[in-house]
């Protein structure tokens, strides 16, 4: 095994070394999708990415570093597809709809990777999910209540609520993929919006 001291470089990783990171953390997610957490050995995502076990070695100490990078790979893809739609609202009603709508359409079209964050959480109860943390969220439900959007409340008991809520909704969609995602976001979106609007903004809960 090649010791993980070696030096890059000045200007860091190479074009090949970082695509190859890329492939492996790839192949990762797909085994663990496919076999579960438990089985996905090295030496199995080594075969599904067509090189050998060290190869893997010689990028990643070993497979809790590279499940370390599977979670925050996932997390950057969530929030690449998430936020852009988030911030993109004027309102914090909106954007309480476009953070539930967009976390729901990752699953739909990342369903390998939510698969195997699933498997991996049953093992490793480390804080993940498609963002890193709740802070972002908790910002913007406080600025509804500045604005009068939304009632007294909590945020960061509330951004929990969401969080668990969507948390579910991956865990339930994983055990089974025929789930309607659309019907789920349209009674999380109302449940939420009656949850946080003040009396006089709680009527239009379909926007």
């Amino acid at each position: 095994m090649q010791s993980k001291t070696r030096t890059i470089g000045r200007d860091g990783p190479s074009f090949i070394e970082v695509a190859r990171r890329a492939q492996i953390v790839e192949c990762a997610i797909e085994t663990i999708a496919a076999v579960g957490y438990a089985q996905a050995s090295l030496n199995q995502i080594a075969e599904r990415a067509g090189i050998s076990k060290s190869v893997i070695s010689y990028h990643f100490a070993g497979k809790d570093e590279l499940i370390q990078q599977v979670l925050a790979d996932v997390s950057q893809a969530g929030a690449a597809l998430m936020w852009p739609r988030v911030q993109a609202e004027t309102t914090s009603a909106g954007m309480l709809r476009a953070y539930i709508q967009s976390h729901l359409d990752f699953m739909r079209s990342h369903p390998k990777h939510v698969a195997a964050v699933a498997e991996i959480l049953i093992y490793h109860r480390t804080q993940i999910i498609l963002d890193e943390d709740t802070t972002p969220l908790e910002e913007r439900l406080r600025q509804g209540q500045r604005d009068g959007e939304f009632r007294a409340f909590s945020p960061r008991l509330m951004a929990w609520t969401i969080r668990a809520a969507l948390d579910e909704v991956a865990r339930q969609y994983v055990a089974n993929p025929s789930l309607d995602l659309d019907e789920i976001a349209r009674e999380l979106t109302a449940t939420f919006t009656l949850a946080t609007s003040t009396p006089s903004c709680g009527q239009d809960i379909d926007g």
